[in-house]
C-alpha cells in the first residue's frame, strides 16, 4: 500500500469549512474592535496652538 499526498482541491472543497473561518474572523475582527473602543486614551486638556511665523510663509498664485 502507497501512500499519497492529494494536492488537487477536488472533492475535499468544502464551502461550509471557507464560511465558517469567515465568520471567525469577522467575529474575532469585531470583539477587537469593542475591545479598543472600551479604552479610554487621555485627551489634552488645553487647546494646542501653534503660531507660525510670517516669514515662514509663502504665497503661491
Amino acid at each position: 500500500m502507497q501512500f499519497y499526498k492529494k494536492t488537487s482541491i477536488g472533492k475535499s472543497f468544502n464551502p461550509l469549512k471557507i464560511i465558517i473561518k469567515l465568520l471567525l474572523g469577522v467575529f474575532v475582527f469585531f470583539i477587537i474592535v469593542i475591545l479598543i473602543s472600551k479604552i479610554n486614551f487621555p485627551s489634552p486638556n488645553k487647546l494646542i496652538e501653534k503660531k507660525i511665523p510670517q516669514e515662514n510663509l509663502k504665497i503661491v498664485k
